[in-house]
């Protein structure tokens, strides 16, 4: 196994098991919601969080700071072992920036550990995708240069599709206006985004009614997978409890594509405050975002 580690955060949206089976470390952003802070060790069961959402609360979150990640990387270095680290993107959150300065001060601390920190551009399993795919060919044996190479020539192949189910929750993150809001909820309009090359959200289309946007999702996949089809045998999947709708959505793309990798998981309190219940969220490795 190369000496080196592979890190990120819990935007990435992977279950727990992948990081305690895998030895990925992460590093948790925290929330608040109805007057209480959330952080690592006592988050909420993300089907309560979901449930007060819909009851009305309004989540805020609070990115990680430059402490949070040396807690993360320096037992590493101190083990004599490298990092790359694969941050949420730069276009949503100072994250990233955060993670740069951790960096920053450890590189003078253990002069002879590298430390990579790579702006994912990515969010939710988006991210993890790309942390999967680097953590598999460290697996393979690759050395921390060649992994973070690939990492940051890649990136932009991961491509994010997604729906959410109410608008609103998009007017609040200033990411819609109040009239597309008002006026979508009554038409029962459910916009089509994705995240683009600069790592930030950007609505693509819109769909009428939620079956038809699942539908949909899936008719952006055959769009822009382009010279990548062979890697569409790997596919993730995150929702905003939502799973049977999830679920729907990989059924159509068995239909189409030989899917060998799936994975399904709900995403976190962090992206979901901003896109709210009921998003769906379609990634795989294609030609453009």
């Amino acid at each position: 196994m190369a000496n080196f580690i592979i890190t990120t955060d819990d935007n990435s949206d992977l279950p727990e098991s992948f990081f305690q089976e895998h030895g990925v470390g992460c590093a948790y952003f925290s929330y608040y919601i109805d007057g209480a802070h959330y952080t690592v060790g006592n988050f909420l069961p993300v089907k309560e969080f979901y449930d007060r959402v819909r009851n009305g609360a309004l989540p805020t979150t609070a990115q990680v700071n430059p402490e949070d990640v040396k807690e993360l990387m320096e037992p590493i270095l101190k083990e004599g072992k490298d990092v790359l680290h694969i941050a949420f993107s730069s276009g949503l959150s100072g994250g990233y920036n955060s993670s740069r300065i951790a960096a920053e001060e450890l590189r003078e601390k253990y002069p002879d550990r590298k430390i990579y920190v790579i702006d994912s551009l990515c969010a939710s399993l988006g991210q993890g995708l790309l942390v999967y795919y680097a953590q598999m060919k460290k697996e393979a044996g690759e050395d921390i240069d060649s992994v973070a190479e690939w990492v940051e020539e890649h990136k932009l192949n991961m491509i994010h599709v997604f729906t959410v189910d109410d608008l609103n929750h998009l007017y609040r993150g200033g990411r819609v206006s109040k009239a597309t809001a008002v006026f979508g909820g009554m038409l029962s309009i459910k916009p089509l985004l994705h995240v683009d090359g600069e790592g930030h959200l950007i609505a693509i289309g819109k769909s009428r009614g939620r079956r038809k946007s699942l539908q949909d999702l899936v008719h952006l996949m055959d769009e822009k997978v382009g010279s990548y089809p062979s890697s569409c045998d790997t596919i993730f999947i995150s929702h905003g409890d939502s799973e049977e709708d999830a679920r729907y959505v990989a059924g159509l793309i068995k239909e189409k594509y030989d899917i060998k990798v799936e994975l399904i998981n709900t995403i976190g309190a962090t992206i979901g405050s901003h896109a709210g219940p009921g998003t769906i969220a379609l990634f795989f490795m294609g030609e453009t975002r």
